[in-house]
């Protein structure tokens, strides 16, 4: 509880020094929680504040929330400059004390609650691809090339999946994965986190792709991939057909029968399933995310037979 008090003691002192008002908390998830508030212009602004320094969950037992803030700071003042809509980053502040939070100030884009249009997004995803890719070591990367650190993670999810359910098969050859995707080349920024919740949207419109903390470098059949898998979920609000229509407009969609592709689904299925098993128990979508892992599995093995 004094952690926490210090915490919003902090957060006062810092709306103070930027002429905030009316701060108020919009949202919040396992990392991270986002304030809203008013600047001294009268326009609105949002503060993304860490939990805590370092995090751990099923899914990522190693999370550095700073780094994440650095990485949204970065990609953000990115794609700004390149006229993508993000919300634009205006300070982040590295707090001197470990009981401190780490705090991002954004611009707060509204939105309407409108329907999202899948096809513009498509588009949207297009333009994202195409942008010269932000200098940085993606976090999710974990130091690795790309391929490599989904090989791993895969490996590493698979064996927490094996804890909490019963029965649970030996993973897919960890060489048979890396070589299903030689053809993960090419540098674009990849978002990995598409989904209603981190869109937001003006008539339908993406007028602010947020939270950055999936990204990596890559190509776009890792995007898909989990496009695909999110898909699944109603709560996303994703026509996967009509995103790749929108995105064929100007850009290569990358084919179903592509290895990478599917092995990207298993990547993105399998967190989904440790979100249902554990992030957020859910005693029908646990299992049957879990089930639907090990299909993906079988059909990625299937490729190599």
């Amino acid at each position: 509880m004094h952690m926490m008090s210090e915490r919003f003691a902090e957060l006062d002192s810092l709306a103070e020094r930027w002429g905030l008002s009316g701060l108020e908390l919009v949202g919040k998830g396992l990392e991270f929680s986002v304030y809203r508030a008013q600047g001294r212009d009268g326009q609105p602004v949002a503060l993304r504040l860490a939990h805590r320094r370092f995090d751990s969950n099923a899914n990522d037992p190693h999370v550095d929330t700073r780094a994440l803030l650095l990485q949204e700071y970065e990609i953000a003042r990115h794609l700004t400059a390149h006229g993508l809509p993000v919300a634009e980053a205006k300070e982040l502040v590295l707090a001197d004390e470990p009981a401190s939070p780490d705090v991002l100030l954004s611009a707060y884009v509204p939105d309407d609650g409108s329907d999202l249009d899948s096809f513009a997004l498509g588009q949207l995803l297009a333009r994202l691809h195409q942008v010269p890719p932000p200098r940085l070591t993606p976090v999710a990367s974990e130091g690795l090339p790309t391929a490599s650190a989904i090989t791993a993670r895969i490996g590493r999810r698979w064996a927490e999946i094996g804890h909490l359910v019963d029965d649970w098969p030996e993973p897919p050859d960890a060489s048979l994965v890396t070589g299903h995707l030689t053809s993960l080349t090419g540098a674009s920024l990849l978002h990995l986190d598409v989904r209603s919740d981190n869109i937001r949207r003006q008539q339908g419109q993406t007028v602010a792709l947020l939270d950055w903390s999936n990204a990596l470098l890559g190509s776009p059949s890792v995007e898909f991939g989990r496009l695909v898998e999110y898909a699944r979920y109603p709560e996303n609000e994703l026509d996967v057909e009509a995103i790749r229509s929108g995105y064929a407009r100007t850009a290569t969609v990358p084919p179903d029968s592509d290895p990478c592709l599917m092995v990207c689904r298993l990547d993105a299925a399998l967190m989904l399933a440790l979100v249902f098993l554990s992030e957020a128990p859910d005693p029908s979508r646990g299992p049957a995310a879990a089930d639907h892992a090990r299909e993906l599995a079988l059909r990625v093995i299937a490729r190599h037979a």
